[in-house]
């Protein structure tokens, strides 16, 4: 049988961020707030509402009104989250390679199953994608690995049969503790000054169509 590739879906299959931070800058304008550039939100865009709230407002979880305003930036993002958002160059490449190569492949992400659904019929990904792990499929989200391996299970692979491939620390130490191959997807929203060589990835990828020969030249060690 051959491996299962997972992905990260925010930074990794697809460029989510002018959609979320537009959502961020939706709350800046409910204050009267001028709006921050996109290029100070991008950064933020892998960390959901938590991170872009902390980027775009200065919130955290334990402020007064964050939920309030957690709850109305899922709104206004929910309302407007496929305006602008599209897969990442060489997406749709590697997927086609992928399938042509008998490899199956799905998505897990810390994004509820109520917005990673619906984006993923958006972008045409549903019937070709194996399985869809939302950050509230299981009772625990990523860095945790029982997301990935409900993923694994669900479509009858070995965890050590699975490469998971996610453009944040925390996806990284999902993967291993999940026993998983990992793959640092470079291109997306960890940024240039972030040292994602002391992740401890089994592999980095700097654009999406490095990733096919990453995954065919691997093999789960003995």
């Amino acid at each position: 049988m051959n491996k299962l590739v997972l992905f990260d879906f925010d930074g990794t299959l697809a460029d989510t961020a002018p959609d979320l931070a537009a959502a961020a800058n939706k709350q800046r304008d409910r204050r009267g707030l001028p709006p921050l550039p996109y290029e100070a939100l991008r950064p933020y865009a892998s960390h959901g509402a938590r991170g872009l709230l902390r980027a775009g407002l200065g919130l955290t979880p334990d402020d007064d009104g964050y939920e309030a305003c957690r709850q109305q930036f899922l709104d206004d993002y929910r309302a407007d989250m496929t305006r602008h958002t599209t897969l990442f160059p060489g997406v749709s490449e590697l997927l086609a390679t992928l399938r042509s190569h008998g490899y199956a492949w799905g998505i897990v992400t810390n994004k509820a199953e109520s917005l990673a659904l619906p984006l993923v019929a958006h972008l045409g990904l549903e019937d070709e994608c194996a399985v869809t792990v939302g950050g509230d499929t299981t009772p625990h989200a990523k860095p945790h690995p029982e997301p990935l391996l409900h993923a694994a299970r669900k479509t009858g692979h070995a965890p050590q049969d699975c490469i998971y491939i996610g453009d944040d620390q925390r996806d990284i130490i999902a993967g291993k503790a999940a026993g998983m191959g990992t793959v640092v997807a470079a291109y997306g929203y960890c940024g240039t000054e972030t040292a994602v060589h002391n992740w401890d990835a089994d592999a980095i990828a700097n654009a999406p169509k490095e990733i096919w020969p990453l995954i065919r030249h691997w093999s789960p060690p003995a």
